[in-house]
């Protein structure tokens, strides 16, 4: 029997609830999170459950040991908070090129940057929640000590982790193996996995509201794998960070505002895109130019992205030039009606966690948490369940660049969130993750909804396109064929992709303000569900 094989076509429903609501990409996350509301927690504490319990029940795409980033609605006000880690104090590009790298590596203890999720988790607790961090954190744990039969697209990408770090060679890979196989081998759909290591840590995070992995044990044997591995993390490094709370930004759309994060993360490419492309008159557009004018918009958006964002301490142009009606304006003259080449990007892979969260009180959560390259660096801490994330992999060793390596910086990052609101009411979180495909796979879903005016599953469900490089677009198998033509009229050098993996995996909410009911979207393309109350 394969769990992975559809050959019928299928859709979902979008889903109505009242008293609240937990999408995540799986089932037994989104659970966790209702089982906290249904105890008397908020969409906060319900957003740090689900959170949590991603870490043990698809380790194959986030962690402990990773990074995080939130917008919530919170009585009637916005906040958002980074949650992502500086490089090791130790670390330069002249440490890392003396070790024979000519660019950052992806795995190993050199990539590992400041992780950031547990104090993240601890930050929102104490800030907005309602039950202790302790309880919020109990579901995650009942999943690590007594395990869970494996979901069927965890399945697959735990597989394809497996063939990628045995690979590897060196004994710092080893406890990667030792926790996170079932005999030496990847589990299957429906085989029961767990990790009493990764209970026990969630509890020691519960119990010291985070500090334990900053300034107690699990700092120690972080600090102690590192110094024996020849890494640059140490426990110095742990004990000096705190999340940020931040400004989160926006501009309008068709009588919206799209909110994402300022950078380091790279929500503003995708306000960019969406800035770039309202330019164009929507009612003048047929169906083949309005996907070319979302490609063109992404592309420009994307080559100034990546030549700018970096830990905004070391930006050299100021956010608002970016937001600027000026700057689209300029972008959007440059448009033809022919597929441009705007500049030498490539668009890496990434695995990452997206959930949003509501409850009756009309508070909503945006939330997403990433080791980057699915497990991360391949590093595990022995005895714990921690892998680390390799975020410092995006750092340039180009000394003239905005996002190179430095001691002490946050890197370019790929994980976002978003956030909808119309004057002053929320209208609701959204998100879709998967490394470079989030600003694409953001921009796209905001104008299923704003132009296209569908439902949340709706905007989900509808087939994506990925800008590659160059010229170069994928497109989802289910792609309607004739538009795929006429985009490759158009200069477009189409790939149909046979598999969605790369297309990212989002979640919507959005709140009626008149009846306070919620109606939600979740992810076609992995194991997603939308628990309800």
């Amino acid at each position: 029997m394969d769990f992975l094989h559809y050959p019928h076509p299928s859709r979902r429903m979008a889903v109505f609830a009242k008293k609240g609501m937990v999408a995540a990409s799986q089932p037994l996350a989104a659970q966790a999170g209702l089982e906290i509301l249904k105890k008397g927690g908020n969409a906060i504490d319900a957003a740090i459950a689900s959170a949590a319990a991603l870490t043990v029940v698809e380790p194959a795409s986030n962690g402990i040991g990773g990074d995080a980033f939130a917008i919530l609605w919170y009585k009637g006000k916005l906040y958002g908070l980074n949650g992502s880690g500086p490089s090791p104090k130790s670390i330069s590009v002249e440490a890392v090129k003396e070790r024979g790298h000519e660019k950052m590596p992806a795995f190993g203890v050199i990539p590992v940057t400041v992780p950031g999720v547990p104090r993240s988790w601890a930050a929102l607790s104490k800030r907005f929640g309602r039950l202790s961090l302790s309880e919020v954190l109990q579901p995650a744990i009942r999943y690590a000590r007594e395990g869970y039969p494996v979901s069927p697209v965890l399945a697959k990408n735990w597989q394809a982790a497996y063939r990628r770090y045995s690979s590897l060679k060196g004994p710092e890979f080893q406890p990667w193996f030792d926790t996170f196989t079932l005999s030496g081998k990847p589990p299957q759909p429906g085989e029961v996995w767990a990790s009493p290591d990764h209970a026990r840590t969630l509890e020691l995070i519960g119990k010291t509201e985070g500090e334990s992995f900053y300034r107690g044990e699990l700092a120690e044997k972080i600090d102690q794998f590192f110094r024996k591995h020849g890494g640059f993390l140490s426990g110095e490094d742990l004990a000096d960070f705190s999340p940020e709370w931040v400004e989160p930004v926006s501009i309008p759309y068709r009588g919206y505002q799209i909110w994402e994060l300022p950078p380091n993360g790279q929500g503003l490419v995708a306000l960019m895109a969406l800035n770039i492309v309202k330019q164009f008159p929507l009612e003048r557009m047929d169906e083949t130019e309005w996907f070319h004018h979302q490609i063109e918009a992404l592309k420009l958006a994307f080559a100034d992205g990546k030549a700018q964002i970096t830990d905004p301490a070391f930006m050299k142009t100021e956010i608002s030039r970016w937001l600027s009606e000026e700057y689209a304006k300029k972008r959007a003259a440059e448009v033809t009606s022919f597929a441009s080449e705007p500049g030498p990007v490539s668009i890496p892979k990434g695995g990452t966690v997206y959930l949003a969260t509501a409850d009756e009180e009309g508070n909503m959560v945006s939330y997403i948490q990433s080791n980057y390259m699915g497990f991360g660096s391949g590093i595990v801490i022995p005895g714990t369940g921690i892998a680390m994330q390799n975020r410092g992999a995006d750092f340039s060793l180009d000394e003239g660049h905005p996002n190179v390596l430095m001691p002490g910086k946050r890197t370019y990052h790929t994980i976002i969130p978003g956030f909808l609101t119309k004057g002053k009411e929320a209208v609701g979180p959204f998100g879709v993750m998967g490394g470079y495909m989030q600003p694409q796979g953001h921009m796209q879903v905001v104008m299923n909804l704003l132009d296209k005016h569908l439902n949340p599953q709706a905007a989900l469900d509808a087939p994506r396109w990925q800008w590659l490089e160059g010229k170069k677009v994928a497109v989802e198998h289910g792609f309607p064929e004739h538009l795929a033509k006429a985009l490759a009229r158009k200069g477009h050098q189409i790939q149909v992709f046979l598999e969605s993996d790369s297309f990212g995996r989002g979640q919507i909410i959005i709140r009626n303000p008149e009846t306070g009911v919620y109606a939600g979207g979740t992810e076609p393309r992995t194991d997603g569900m939308i628990a309800v109350w």
